[in-house]
């Protein structure tokens, strides 16, 4: 039997859901912790990875868990190195470190040509801050978002200089990216699902706040996967290199659609609940391609 590592801290329902579908594909896959796995350059293969003797078959990262910034290069190295050893990794080490910097995200989807809004990134306060009074005094408004961060936590809605916080409650580094209206009690994006690919499904947002992630209370409503909509989704998920993305694209009533979120461990409850494809299976299904082509390509 196949086995597969599910990289996790916390299982809950995304872990129930990825195990019953390795499981319908004859696949054990057993949960583990980043933070377990560790160096051993006298091993057979230089890893230890808690619950296998060897290798596995392949690895699914489900979620990082957050620590130093030692712990985290540990972590990202361990999926570096599985993947020179010729294990699959879902998404790789390479994808989720492009994406969970904010900064190099916003860089690559314009060096591509990808619709965005104007961001700006830096550590000085006094450029930051002459930024924030010219945008403001332009009558534009900015969201400060934490350079590493997710489920829309950290979020503030800039409307003039005094909603600016001090470099040191953002560790550091000031991440602005101008704000989109949606119009006042409208709130709404979309979340676009790629996977090998291919965007699959896809689900509209509503806040009860301008923060439209599910995580912060947001409703989820099914949406009509429109051909744009699909294809700026693939285009930014290949931008990064990811294997399955979640895309978070807003209208600008001006500029039309624009990328503002691209997630290589993005969740997928909310969107199950309005969409008829089993998100989980077409991930292990897709994992599996990578993993096993040849003997795919043989079965049919």
């Amino acid at each position: 039997m196949r086995r597969f590592a599910i990289m996790t801290d916390d299982p809950g329902w995304h872990g129930d859901e990825l195990r019953a579908a390795f499981s319908l594909r004859g696949c054990e896959a057993t949960f583990v912790s980043l933070s377990g796995c560790r160096f051993d350059i006298s091993a057979p293969h230089g890893l230890i990875i808690p619950g296998f003797e060897g290798l596995p078959d392949g690895v699914f990262v489900r979620s990082i868990s957050a620590g130093t910034l030692e712990q985290i290069t540990l972590r990202l190295g361990v999926l570096h190195a599985l993947q020179e050893l010729g294990v699959p990794v879902y998404n790789d080490a390479r994808s989720i470190e492009r994406s969970v910097d904010k900064s190099m995200t916003s860089f690559l989807l314009k060096s591509r040509s990808i619709p965005t809004p104007p961001t700006w990134v830096s550590e000085s306060e006094p450029a930051t801050r002459a930024l924030v009074m010219r945008e403001t005094a332009a009558g534009r408004e900015l969201v400060l978002k934490p350079l590493f961060g997710s489920q829309g936590k950290g979020l503030r809605r800039i409307v003039d200089i005094r909603d600016l916080p001090s470099a040191n409650e953002m560790n550091g580094v000031f991440y602005l990216q101008r704000f989109i209206d949606c119009g006042e009690g409208n709130w709404h994006d979309w979340r676009v699902f790629v996977i090998g690919g291919r965007a699959v499904a896809a689900m509209i947002r509503r806040g009860k706040t301008w923060i439209n992630n599910v995580a912060q209370g947001a409703d989820c409503e099914a949406a009509e996967l429109t051909p744009r909509l699909g294809k700026l989704a693939e285009e930014a998920s290949r931008t990064l290199g990811m294997d399955y993305a979640g895309i978070d694209v807003i209208r600008d009533p001006a500029a039309g659609y624009s990328v503002i979120e691209v997630n290589s461990i993005p969740a997928w409850k909310g969107l199950q609940t309005v969409c008829s494809l089993n998100i989980a299976q077409a991930l292990v299904d897709d994992l599996l391609a990578h993993a096993f082509p040849l003997q795919l390509m043989g079965a049919r």
